[in-house]
C-alpha cells in the first residue's frame, strides 16, 4: 500500500470505503490544507487497516461462508466467528500493534461497499470500542482479536443480509477490511471520551428557520458519537448561523429534547464478559458525571427557573441544558469555523456535497482543543426539479403534507405499511419494529416497495423517541412518514447513519407535524384498498390505483397523493 502519514496497512489488498475516505482526508489536508487557515488543530487520528485479504482467508480457513445466507441469528454467527482461527501473519501484526498501542482503540468496519454513494452501508456493520488498558499484553491482544472478529462477523448479520437483498445482491459478495483507530478523547477517572462528537453535512435536507439547504447542518453531542449516529438526542444547528434560536417552543421542551446522558468508554475492569456485544466496553453516564469531570461547563447552559431563562455555563445552580452555547455563542472553542473550513475542503475534494464525522479533544492544562476527523463520505445531490402546487397540498386526494421533507423526485407506490393508531403505544415500539421487519421480509420476497407510516423517529436507538427499526427491517421501503403529534412529539433526527442511507438510496422521508401540517389521512388510503398483511400493531394495504409521493428537495416540501 501507498505510504500515508499516520497510517499502517496490514496486508496488500483493498482497504474498503471508510478507510479510503480517511486516506482522502489525509491527502486533502496534506495537499491543500496548508492553504487553509484552520482556527484550531485539525488532523486525522492515527489508524491501521487490516485489508480485505485477511477477511477472505478467515472465512475460507474456518468454513464460514454458509453464514452469509441469512438463516442464522446474529449471536450464533458472532460465536462461530469468535471460535475461528486467524491467519498467523495477521496475529503477528496485531501482537505488534498492542505492544506499541496503549490508548483506547475503535475497531471499525470498512467494507468495499461502505460509504459508496450508490450503495452506502453506513451504520450497518459493527464498531467496537475497546479500552486497551489492561496491564497484560496478552489480555489486550485477545480483546483486540475478539473485536476484529465481531466486525468481520457483522458482514453476515441480518441487517447486512437484508440490506444486500434489498439491493438485489447477497452478503456473500461483500468483503470486509477493518480499521483500528485511536479514540479521540481524554480519561476522566473510569471514563474515556471526547468532549464533543459531531456529524456535519454541507447540504441540509432538513433546513429549518431561515436556514437554506446549502447552509448545511451540524449535529453535536457530549461524549462519544453513538448518541448521534444511533438517532438519539443531540444538538442541531446551521453552521451559517450557529446562534439562531433552536426549534423548541420553550425552555421546558429544550430540557426534554436535549442530552441527559452521554456515552464513554469504561476504563474499569469489566465484570460481565460479552465479546459479541458492541457496547461491551461502553458506559452511559449522567450529566452529573460530566460536571464532576469538569467537561460539562464547555457545552452546557443552566436554567434559572425564577427568571425562566438560560445562562451559559454551569456556574449557577439549576438544571443543565446541553446546548453548546459556550462554544457556539461565546466561542471559547472555535469549533464552528473549523467545521466549516473542513466541509469546504472535503466538498472540493469530493466535487459535491459531503458528510463528515469528527470528535473534539477538549482543552487540557497545557493543550488547546483539537479536532479529529473520523470519516468523510459523499451525499446524494438533487437533479430533478419537482413542483408541488397548492392543489396538491390542499386537494381531496391529499393524504399527507410536510414542510420538512427529505429527498427529491416523484415516486409511485402501490403498497402502504402503517402503524395502527388505535393500538400504538410508546411502550410497544420494539415489538412494532419486529412486526414491521416481518412484513418487510414478505414484501421483499414478493418484490414490492411500500410507503411506511409511523409515529416518532424512524431508526432511533431510543424506543421512547420512535420505532427502533434498522435498515434490515425496512429494506424495501420507498418512502416514509414520521408523525409528530399527540401520540409522540419529538424533534427531527438528522445525524444518524440511518439518514445517510435514506438520502443516498433516494428514499423519500416526510416529517409530518400534525399541529402545523395537518393529520395523515389514513381514510383516503384505506378506501377501496385490500389488507394483504396484518399484525397486532401494523397493517399492510394494497392500493389498486396506487399513491404518488412528490418531494421538492429545493424547498423541503413533500406531499402524498392518492
Amino acid at each position: 500500500m501507498e505510504n500515508v502519514p499516520g497510517t499502517e496497512f496490514f496486508g496488500d489488498s483493498r482497504i474498503g470505503g471508510k478507510a479510503s475516505g480517511l486516506v482522502s482526508i489525509i491527502d486533502g489536508l496534506r495537499n491543500r490544507g496548508s492553504n487553509i487557515s484552520f482556527p484550531m488543530d485539525v488532523s486525522v487520528p492515527e489508524f491501521s487497516v487490516i485489508t480485505t485479504e485477511f477477511f477472505l482467508d478467515f472465512v475460507q480457513r474456518n468454513d464460514l461462508m454458509s453464514y452469509a445466507d441469512g438463516n442464522d441469528p446474529d449471536d450464533r454467527i458472532a460465536m462461530a466467528f469468535m471460535k475461528g482461527e486467524m491467519s498467523p501473519i495477521l496475529t503477528g501484526e496485531l501482537w505488534k500493534f498492542v505492544r506499541k498501542t496503549h490508548e483506547p482503540v475503535a475497531v471499525r468496519s470498512s467494507s468495499l461497499l461502505e460509504d459508496d454513494l450508490k450503495s452506502p452501508l453506513a451504520g450497518i456493520y459493527q464498531t467496537k470500542m475497546i479500552p486497551n488498558n489492561q496491564p497484560s499484553d496478552e489480555i489486550r491482544f485477545r480483546k483486540l482479536i475478539e473485536a476484529v472478529k465481531l466486525v468481520w462477523a457483522s458482514t453476515y448479520f441480518s441487517d447486512s443480509w437484508e440490506f444486500h437483498r434489498g439491493m438485489g445482491g447477497s452478503a456473500s459478495e461483500e468483503t470486509m477490511a477493518v480499521i483500528l483507530q485511536k479514540v479521540v478523547g481524554r480519561r476522566y477517572g473510569n471514563r474515556f471520551y471526547p468532549l464533543i462528537s459531531g456529524v456535519a453535512r454541507s447540504f441540509n435536507y432538513y433546513a429549518f428557520g431561515k436556514a437554506k439547504p446549502s447552509d448545511g447542518v451540524v449535529n453535536l453531542a457530549l461524549g462519544l458519537g453513538k448518541s448521534i449516529v444511533d438517532g438519539g438526542l443531540c444538538w442541531s444547528y446551521s453552521p451559517a448561523n450557529p446562534k439562531a434560536p433552536p426549534p423548541f417552543g420553550s425552555v421546558g421542551d429544550m430540557l426534554k429534547g436535549t442530552q441527559s446522558t452521554f456515552w464513554a468508554i469504561n476504563m474499569e475492569r469489566i465484570t460481565v464478559y460479552d465479546p459479541v456485544k458492541e457496547t461491551e466496553y461502553m458506559i452511559s453516564s449522567r450529566l452529573e458525571d460530566a460536571d464532576y469531570d469538569d467537561t460539562l461547563k464547555f457545552v452546557a447552559s443552566t436554567y434559572l427557573p425564577e427568571s425562566d431563562r438560560l445562562v451559559h455555563g454551569t456556574g449557577r445552580k439549576g438544571p443543565k441544558v446541553v446546548n453548546f452555547a459556550p462554544i457556539l455563542d461565546d466561542r471559547i472553542i472555535p469549533l464552528n469555523d473549523a467545521v466549516r473550513a473542513v466541509l469546504d475542503l472535503c466538498s472540493e475534494e469530493a466535487n459535491g456535497p459531503v458528510e463528515i464525522e469528527f470528535a473534539v479533544m477538549g482543552p487540557g492544562q497545557s493543550e488547546d482543543a483539537s479536532l479529529g476527523l473520523l470519516q468523510v463520505r459523499a451525499i446524494a445531490a438533487f437533479s430533478e426539479e419537482v413542483d408541488i402546487s397548492e392543489a396538491d397540498l390542499q386537494g381531496e386526494r391529499t393524504v399527507a403534507r410536510s414542510r420538512h421533507a427529505l429527498g427529491n423526485g416523484i415516486t409511485e407506490i402501490q403498497h402502504v405499511v402503517y402503524v395502527k393508531p388505535e393500538s400504538f403505544s410508546t411502550s410497544k415500539t420494539r415489538q412494532i419494529a419486529t412486526e414491521i421487519a416481518g412484513i418487510n421480509r414478505k414484501l421483499s420476497e414478493e418484490n414490492h416497495g411500500y410507503l411506511l407510516i409511523g409515529y416518532g423517529r424512524w431508526g432511533s436507538s431510543d424506543p421512547w423517541l420512535g420505532i427502533p427499526v434498522t435498515w434490515g427491517h425496512i429494506s424495501c421501503a420507498k418512502a416514509m412518514i414520521e408523525i409528530s403529534g399527540p401520540r409522540m412529539r419529538v424533534e427531527l433526527s438528522q445525524g444518524s447513519h440511518f439518514f445517510h442511507n435514506l438520502s443516498s438510496f433516494g428514499v423519500g422521508y416526510l416529517s409530518v407535524n400534525e399541529p402545523l401540517d395537518g393529520p395523515v389521512n389514513l381514510d383516503i388510503i384505506s378506501a377501496g384498498s385490500t389488507i394483504v398483511h396484518e399484525t397486532e400493531h401494523v397493517r399492510c394495504l394494497k392500493i389498486p390505483d396506487g399513491i404518488i409521493v412528490k418531494i421538492d428537495g429545493r424547498k423541503g416540501l413533500g406531499v402524498i397523493l392518492r
